[in-house]
């Protein structure tokens, strides 16, 4: 029977796609379905043997982990979670790097009809409570040093002895939930003073997410995939674990700080064939300089979490020989906009989102409600069941029906009447040679409403010359009006937890230096 795993062209795509297509690449079905069991058990039960995920440390190690041994973990897990009282619905938090028992945790409180919640492990104490707080977890999973910090919450700590303990426990389990039983919390990158709600996924989401793997990351079976993001964020959760491990892929990641130079070791070392990554990782790895050390096997490579800038976009096509695809989505409602990765007869265009997914409607929207026209800007949405649902970017789409980014909506800069986008300006400010990284916000001007200000990380020492130098070389590339009037040099510029700049933070402080001065 063919399957939507055996196309890889666009035009087939979107001529195959149905949803009962999707659902027929999983055991499960709409009534009875249960991730762990479509990532990880079926997999252990046809090719025990088989890697399911190859680990990149901090120290440069490695650790490969096979589907067999997830099974077994995960089930003791499971069977660990059931004797200690935990009943199908309640929640269970993991904050640990990507690792056996993260993994172990994660599917087997799945498999036990729990509902897994990963944190993302930089968050101190005061992120943790207040997650901890919205989610009520009947126990946190987590290492001794983050364990000492959280004190009197319910913490479990995942060292040896826990694992030993864990071995004493039956190595099968049977899950039995439904599809539309909870199974995942998922807590996007919001600061610990403006929460935002966690996302709550079933189990029938891991068949959503299937659409983002074969168009978004263009995942196919005899893949060597690879996602640097961390596991407890959309990208590296949805697209870089339960996506590929759900089509029987086998996934690696990043464990521990980053480091782009041992980042491009792995991609070696694993011989990775498809690579998706965040925009900054991209970047991080073309200003590491260790690019020309390796040899790499990739044939299809994506990005996510921002537009990424020219420079690095070039860069990584240069160094891994394939196109580099955009995909775009939110937390909220998944994928939408793909650059089909694979796809031969698919003409990307650099810089633009793409066309939308098989199976999904997406528009650009004015203030009006009405369709914009070619080109013109308007908000990016996404049609759900009877009506539109926004998701906070702006953008336009060309008459081509390709989409292009236009900043997120409350980072658009009205200036003089000209509306610009903060993604256009960091763009070209990316491309001086002195500015290492950059971030655009508008800031209150007298005469023209806003002006733009610039935020650059710079190697070179700041001064007049080279802030003017910087104007000049953004006001002839974009526009005469397009150009940071006000340039700030920083040590480093605030990042969500999930790699992104974080212009909220920026504007943020503005403001309160101009309340301090008035």
């Amino acid at each position: 029977m063919i399957r939507l795993t055996d196309y890889t062209r666009y035009d087939d795509a979107h001529r195959h796609f149905s949803g009962d297509g999707l659902w027929a690449l999983f055991d499960g079905d709409r009534e009875r379905l249960n991730i762990a069991h479509e990532c990880i058990d079926r997999w252990a039960e046809r090719t025990p043997d088989r890697v399911a995920i190859r680990l990149a440390f901090a120290d440069g190690t490695s650790q490969a982990i096979g589907f067999q041994a997830l099974r077994v973990w995960s089930s003791r897990f499971a069977n660990w979670l059931i004797a200690r009282g935990t009943r199908p619905g309640d929640r269970v938090a993991i904050m640990l790097e990507p690792s056996l028992p993260f993994y172990a945790a994660m599917f087997g409180a799945m498999k036990a009809g729990a509902v897994a919640v990963p944190l993302f492990t930089l968050f101190g104490p005061d992120g943790v409570r207040l997650r901890i707080d919205d989610c009520t977890p009947a126990l946190l999973l987590t290492n001794a040093e983050k364990a000492a910090e959280l004190s009197p919450m319910p913490v479990v700590v995942a060292d040896d002895a826990f694992m030993a303990t864990l071995a004493g426990f039956p190595v099968h389990f049977a899950a039995a939930t439904r599809a539309d039983d909870m199974a995942m919390y998922q807590y996007t990158s919001g600061t610990t003073r403006d929460l935002p709600e966690a996302i709550k996924h079933t189990h029938r989401a891991i068949v959503v997410v299937a659409n983002a793997a074969l168009y978004g990351t263009g995942i196919r079976p005899g893949d060597r995939f690879f996602c640097p993001s961390s596991p407890a964020w959309g990208h590296g959760l949805w697209h870089g674990t339960l996506a590929p491990l759900g089509l029987g892929v086998e996934t690696g990641t990043w464990s521990g700080r980053f480091d782009a130079a041992l980042l491009l070791k792995a991609l070696a070392d694993f011989g990775i064939t498809n690579l998706s990554a965040a925009a900054t990782h991209y970047r991080m790895m073309k200003n590491s300089g260790s690019a020309g050390e390796y040899r790499y096997a990739i044939r299809k490579m994506s990005f996510t979490g921002e537009p990424i800038d020219s420079e690095s976009l070039g860069f990584a096509e240069a160094t891994f020989g394939a196109r580099l695809c955009s995909m775009y989505g939110t937390t909220e409602v998944g994928v939408i906009l793909a650059d089909y990765p694979g796809a031969e007869d698919f003409q990307g265009k650099p810089g633009s989102l793409g066309r939308p997914v098989p199976g999904v409607k997406v528009a650009v929207v004015a203030p009006d409600g009405s369709i914009c026209p070619a080109d013109q800007s308007g908000e990016i949405k996404v049609w759900r069941r009877d009506g539109w649902f926004a998701t906070k970017d702006r953008g336009r789409v060309d008459a081509d029906g390709y989409f292009w980014h236009g900043g997120r909506a409350d980072d658009v800069i009205i200036s003089a009447g000209w509306t610009i986008g903060a993604t256009e300006v960091e763009n070209a400010l990316l491309k001086h040679p002195a500015v290492r990284e950059a971030a655009v916000i508008g800031v209150p001007d007298a005469l023209r409403g806003q002006v733009i200000k610039a935020f650059i990380v710079s190697d070179r020492s700041a001064d007049d010359a080279l802030t003017a130098d910087i104007q000049t070389f953004v006001r002839v590339r974009l526009s005469q009006h397009e150009y940071p009037r006000v340039v700030q040099f920083v040590a480093e510029l605030p990042k969500t937890p999930a790699g992104k700049v974080n212009r909220r933070v920026l504007r943020d402080l503005e403001a309160r230096q101009a309340t301090e001065q008035t």
